[in-house]
């Protein structure tokens, strides 16, 4: 079996390991044990995760001495909701959760974003856990403690920073996966070697393909993206600056969510695959990177079966004009400027509020083909 390997995220008091490799599900009572006042922790799931995994979690804390109590909530981005977050802190309080305790939010992003937020809130703070059981969760949400939910405004609009005390990536419980929801994580895995690393973008278009079936190009693939983020947070945890970059292919894919209402229309990384397909479609119209980049990353989205332009999404969408204005919503907007994460090319990021309204109007109408 493949060992686990640990990414050291180093903010001071708030520091904290993302612990990656198979069958940490099996052994996370071990994980967690030294995080703990007391035998017992809650637990937040979603249905889908409890269905598969949970018996399993609770099986082996139950092994070794750790009492639990779980909720399940329904699956999905609608999850992510002031009705679920009152859902969960009136639960956590039921539970008589104490400040020193641990909760843990085990499932995907939505999972992760919540009770991250839950846990921000409640008494002021407590401790919770990560346990990411989707690839986009594992390389991105779980990891630098944004949490929050959504608004009918816009996505991610209500939240607060708060650092879990441990990540537990089990890169085994991906084999759960469908494919559509793979894919949709590796999204924003492409996103790390087009934001600031061309080696592993290059690495990524030799290897992607075999991410499903090869535990140990999984193991390096995720660790690389954590160890990415984990070295902007911790220079920008606050995202006053560098920490900006993250959100490459966000601002267009932010927006493209919010017109097909959060459905499984668009999955939040097939959103971000677009996003940055049309980022560097811009970037090149702008005249700030080869003219040949945004097809190396077209063709790299197509190659693994992503989408990348806004005629792959089903179903009909806003006219230009009105998904630019949702745009105007995303959290990266300073000053009623838009702000983009633009490049120079593959690696090189960088954020831009300057950017012609005739030429992302051009972007918008030309990805629709």
């Amino acid at each position: 079996m493949t060992d686990a390997v640990t990414v050291h995220v180093p903010l001071g008091a708030r520091a904290y390991d993302v612990r990656i490799g198979p069958g940490l599900i099996d052994a996370a009572s071990g994980e967690i044990a030294p995080l703990l006042a007391r035998g017992r922790v809650t637990i937040v799931t979603d249905d889908t995760v409890a269905g598969l995994h949970l018996q399993r979690l609770q099986d082996g804390l139950r092994a070794a001495g750790i009492d639990s109590a779980a909720l399940q909530l329904p699956a999905g981005e609608a999850t992510k909701s002031w009705p679920q977050l009152t859902r969960v802190v009136e639960w956590l309080l039921e539970q008589k959760v104490e400040r020193r305790d641990v909760v843990l939010a085990f499932g995907g992003g939505v999972i992760g974003d919540l009770v991250g937020f839950a846990a921000a809130i409640l008494r002021r703070g407590v401790r919770f856990v990560q346990i990411p059981t989707t690839l986009l969760a594992q390389v991105d949400s779980s990891v630098g403690g944004k949490t929050g939910i959504n608004s009918v405004h816009g996505k991610n609009l209500i939240g607060a920073f708060h650092q879990p005390s441990l990540v537990l990536a089990d890169i085994g419980v991906l084999d759960s996966l469908g494919p559509r929801d793979f894919l949709a994580g590796y999204g924003e895995v492409a996103k790390y070697g087009l934001l600031g690393d061309g080696a592993f973008f290059a690495w990524l278009e030799d290897n992607a393909p075999k991410l499903r079936d090869d535990l140990a190009l999984r193991q390096q693939a995720i660790a690389h993206s954590v160890a990415m983020k984990a070295g902007i947070v911790t220079r920008d945890e606050t995202e006053q600056g560098e920490r900006a970059l993250l959100n490459l292919g966000h601002t267009f894919g932010h927006a493209l969510e919010a017109a097909t209402g959060y459905s499984d229309r668009l999955l939040h990384g097939e959103g971000v695959a677009i996003g940055c397909a049309l980022a560097f479609d811009l970037s090149a119209r702008m005249g700030l990177c080869p003219q040949e980049t945004p097809s190396r990353v077209l063709a790299h989205l197509r190659a693994m079966g992503m989408p990348a332009r806004l005629g792959d999404i089903p179903g009909d969408l806003p006219d230009d004009q009105a998904l630019i204005a949702l745009m105007g919503q995303d959290k990266k907007v300073v000053d009623g400027r838009l702000r983009f994460v633009l490049a120079r090319d593959i690696g090189e990021a960088f954020v831009c509020d300057d950017v012609p309204a005739d030429l992302l109007a051009a972007v918008l109408r030309d990805a629709r083909d």
